[in-house]
């Protein structure tokens, strides 16, 4: 198989990411994280390539009041948290203003929690290799909170895997996780789901169904 050669679906970017991090095979502390909803099919399909446990990251970005997109700050699941001090001081962002948006954003991430988990705890990553999935990422911006969030339990290593992303991302990237791997590296990279030949949106439900087969 060509190493450039576009993806049949999100399984299939599982298995050949799974290819990739061969020497992380049955090893017993490491764990797989997939980032919902996307990545987790992706996920599944590399922790059962490793025979590694698999359980979900929601990661839910702080954005600053009246510009969204800009985030000071991160909540994960497990009680995850993490700021940014210099944004927080550079928009003026008050404790009440900061409450707001973390309230808000708790709620919605405890809804998916809920959903996702059910009364599962999430597992314990303190201390363990930590291989994070997404599909593809076309910023970063989102697997960049998801590992400062996730620095904040202190596991061992964390490892970045990712279907595609672009040059410039992954060199970001790697300037955060211990370790990032990628399939497909393309320099023209248009859309995550150019590179898919079947790229249908993943559903709830088949986050549920995955994470408790």
């Amino acid at each position: 198989m060509k190493r450039d050669q576009p993806f049949r679906d999100r399984v299939d970017a599982g298995r050949r990411l799974g290819a990739l991090l061969s020497g992380y095979e049955n090893a017993s502390d490491t764990i797989v994280l997939g980032l919902p909803r996307g990545g987790v099919p992706v996920a599944h399909a590399l922790a059962s390539r490793l025979g590694l446990p698999l359980d979900v990251l929601i990661v839910r970005k702080l954005g600053v009041p009246g510009y969204p997109e800009v985030a000071f700050g991160a909540i994960a699941s497990g009680g995850i948290e993490v700021l940014n001090a210099d944004v927080i001081q550079s928009a003026h962002i008050d404790e009440l203003a900061i409450e707001r948006v973390r309230l808000e954003q708790s709620q919605e991430l405890g809804r998916r929690e809920l959903v996702y988990r059910g009364n599962r705890p999430p597992l314990d990553v303190t201390g363990s290799a930590v291989i994070v999935v997404d599909d593809g990422t076309a910023t970063g911006a989102t697997m960049r909170a998801a590992v400062e969030a996730l620095r904040v339990a202190e596991p061992n290593r964390i490892i970045v895997a990712v279907g595609l992303a672009p040059p410039d991302v992954l060199r970001k990237l790697a300037k955060l996780a211990d370790e990032v791997v990628a399939v497909l590296i393309p320099r023209n990279f248009m859309a995550v789901g150019a590179w898919f030949e079947d790229f249908a949106q993943t559903t709830d439900d088949e986050v549920i169904a995955l994470l408790t087969s």
